[in-house]
């Protein structure tokens, strides 16, 4: 568990270590606060740096003075690469040290949960924690960003969704409805054969392939597995050659074995993502899954990197249904997978009350409306949603659609390995392996990974 947070103290960024949580000063009444992110003014997440620096931090210093505190906060910036920045937090945590309030990868908290590194919140922060106004806003799904072993450990910061693109002006070429929501694979399947015989090159691309990494498990087997009514880790076990995975697996291999419905070419080639996003705004690609990101950064008309003019006459967008419905997790007829960050309190801070505080301030509903006016997300938060998200369809539709019945990956520290094992596996049916066959060796791989067959569900 603990072996990718180990003893790499040589990649401790330098200069940053914070002797210990919010300092009390030589003014006995002074609480003082530390708040880090992976933010810096003028390099990495420059947006996010400043909003802290420039408004949170008056804004709430402030708001503590209103309630008879003075409380004073340093933002400590970094601006790093994720994985030293994933290390310099791990080493802080170890000894001790690092700031009263902490920004970390979703996927990282079950990792450093399990090294002691974070705690519950109730634990930390007290029994409140669990009354923040916040919650109630924030959809369950989501909810289950932050929790581990049934406790909330952070606060959610946003989050994101994977859907089905589509092709507006190819679907009425193939005689397929501008409003299209299929409600099973087969409709998928259907649909695509439709815009084969209408001449579409590609009609389907859903990512396969090592080359793609984890875009291969976020907008590709993960969805599938959750359509099928299976999850990658469930009750303390790792899902091995189940059905579900050899009905994604199968999937994979109707768009991919011969069909014609999906380039597995394109699976293969290092910049194969990147040749799907220009091949789909030129035209070539019917149905694509993919995640709000598509939307937001590949055909934003204006700045997107394969950009699409008619973006939003043209583009359509649907829910990943299950295979059949109701047969997706948790009875649902449609399914997505989503990631995201969090915001929790250091279990070492000096005033664990105060950093909660901080932390849920930078989550209100009057933080957030500042914090997107430049760049709109999805937060975690509905009620804020419903008010900036009503001039972008798309993620208005995954706030309200999609986001309550999302699914998230496992936090553990094997995580990485047991997706790359995954990924593989959908490269083996591309280059035509049986879906059977490679289910069979994904699950012998994934005992090796996870510590032998008793941690396997097959």
């Amino acid at each position: 568990m603990k072996r990718s947070i180990g003893a790499v103290a040589v990649l401790a960024v330098t200069g940053m270590a914070l002797t210990a949580c919010g300092q009390s000063s030589s003014d006995a009444d002074t609480i003082e606060l530390t708040i880090t992110q992976n933010a810096i003014a003028g390099g990495k997440n420059a947006a996010a740096a400043d909003h802290i620096a420039n408004w949170v931090i008056p804004k709430f210093e402030a708001a503590q003075k209103a309630k008879g505190k003075t409380v004073k906060v340093k933002f400590v910036p970094s601006g790093v690469d994720d994985e030293q920045y994933k290390t310099k937090l791990s080493l802080d945590l170890k000894s001790k040290k690092g700031a009263d309030v902490i920004d970390i990868d979703g996927i990282w908290a079950g990792e450093f949960a399990e090294a002691g590194y974070i705690k519950p919140l109730s634990e930390v922060a007290g029994a409140e924690t669990d009354s923040w106004e916040g919650w109630s806003q924030i959809p369950e799904a989501v909810q289950g960003l932050a929790t581990y072993n049934g406790k909330k450990y952070a606060l959610p910061i946003g989050t994101d969704g994977r859907v089905l693109y589509f092709n507006k002006t190819l679907f009425q070429k193939a005689g397929l409805p501008a409003d299209w929501q299929p409600k099973s694979w087969q409709e998928i399947i259907d649909a695509g054969n439709k815009l084969k015989t209408a001449g579409v090159p590609t009609p389907i691309q859903i990512n396969a392939g090592t080359a793609m990494g984890e875009a291969t498990s976020m907008q590709g087997v993960l969805p599938l597995l959750a359509g099928a009514g299976g999850e990658i880790y469930k009750d303390g076990k790792w899902t091995g050659a189940a059905q579900p995975l050899k009905d994604a697996l199968g999937l994979y291999q109707q768009i991919y074995g011969g069909s014609g419905l999906g380039d597995p070419k394109l699976q293969q080639e290092a910049k194969g993502r990147d040749k799907s996003f220009a091949e789909f705004a030129d035209g070539k690609i019917g149905i694509l899954m993919e995640g709000d990101y598509f939307w937001r950064g590949v055909v934003n008309p204006t700045d997107g990197v394969a950009k699409m003019a008619d973006r939003d006459q043209v583009v359509g967008f649907a829910m990943i249904p299950a295979i059949q419905p109701g047969k997706g997790i948790r009875g649902q007829d449609f399914v997505s997978m989503s990631g995201g960050a969090l915001r929790t309190v250091n279990p070492n801070s000096k005033h664990p009350k105060e950093a909660f505080e901080l932390a849920a301030f930078t989550l209100s509903p009057e933080a957030l409306k500042e914090e997107t006016k430049q760049n709109v997300r999805i937060t975690p938060r509905t009620d804020v949603n419903k008010e900036i998200l009503t001039g972008d369809p798309l993620l208005m539709f995954i706030s309200e659609k999609v986001l309550p019945l999302t699914a998230y990956r496992p936090p553990l520290a094997v995580y990485p390995q047991v997706s790359a094992a995954l990924q593989e596996a959908t490269a083996q049916v591309v280059s035509g392996k049986a879906p059977d066959q490679a289910a069979a060796d994904y699950q012998a791989k994934l005992e090796g990974l996870v510590g032998g067959a008793g941690n396997v569900a097959s």
